[in-house]
């Protein structure tokens, strides 16, 4: 009953849409007709459909900015020369504006210069014409300023116990030695012996340090972790001003030892005069 009743009340509603008088009968294709220019039934207009606000929550995705001397090499281009217009600075910087790509072919011919491209995002792109030893002094310039980056830095990881073998931990130094001789950090990790009490265990990985070969620098110095059940430290090959330090410093006692012994020295020759003196006297 319900459904009838349910089925009554649409198709009167829809007649009443479509404008068809009650008590007529009209091909179920008019109903949806009727329904598509009236848009009764529209999912994309729907109120319970999201896609209208996911859409102007989503913003615009923005385009990353090239950079405009991204270039990494630097080279005549010949005769192709793709833009129509472009902007061409002289051989001794100086802007000779913006000109036909065919007139600056021309003129590239007449001074027997090439065309090197600087900036092509520039607009108009930007060019310039250069001989070939500028050329090859450019290039230079560009492979010592690549080799200036600083290079990334491998982080080598050691770790062991606190009671490891003189001969084992020798060779684990050895291969400490080796990394940072490489220019690698290198990440120290000393573990407590299982079953043995919480100690100073930085102070023995300080005293382990210390028996390296190479004058090495500290990232972070060794510090107690895993509430004292372990101890780590991240080594560096010592800089230039570190070991000037170091051989400043080992070098003062050795001019105090010297200067000790040049005072001794010297007393002992006056004291040796003396005694011929008192041995000369009546």
């Amino acid at each position: 009953m319900s459904a009838g009743c349910m089925r009554w009340v649409l198709n009167h509603g829809v007649r009443a849409v479509c404008g068809v008088p009650p008590g007529s009968r009209i091909a179920a294709s008019r109903f949806l007709n009727c329904g598509d220019r009236s848009n009764i039934v529209s999912w994309s207009c729907s109120p319970f459909s999201t896609a209208a606000d996911d859409a102007e929550k989503t913003p615009a995705q923005k385009k990353k900015k090239q950079d405009p001397r991204s270039h990494t090499t630097i080279s005549s281009i010949g005769r192709k020369i793709p833009q129509k217009q472009i902007q061409v600075i002289s051989e001794t910087g100086e802007d000779m504006g913006r000109m036909h790509r065919a007139d600056a072919i021309r003129v590239m011919d007449e001074q027997g210069l090439k065309l090197v491209l600087l900036n092509e995002h520039n607009e108009p792109p930007l060019y310039q014409l250069m001989s070939g030893k500028q050329i090859h002094q450019e290039q230079l310039k560009l492979r010592e300023k690549q080799k200036a980056k600083p290079a990334s830095v491998q982080v080598k990881e050691l770790s062991f116990s606190s009671i490891i073998a003189s001969h084992d931990l020798s060779t684990k130094l050895k291969q400490v030695d080796s990394w940072l001789g490489k220019k690698h950090h290198v990440r120290i990790t000393l573990r407590s012996a299982r079953g043995a009490p919480p100690g100073n265990l930085d102070t023995t990985l300080e005293q382990m340090v210390e028996q390296l070969e190479v004058m090495v620098g500290f990232v972070s110095k060794p510090t107690v972790i895993r509430e004292g059940r372990g101890a780590t430290c991240i080594l560096r090959p010592a800089s230039a001003k570190e070991i000037a330090q170091k051989v400043k410093k080992s070098a003062a006692p050795q001019s105090d030892n010297s200067r000790s012994k040049a005072a001794r020295s010297q007393t002992s020759s006056v004291s040796s005069e003396d005694a011929t003196e008192g041995s000369i006297q009546p």
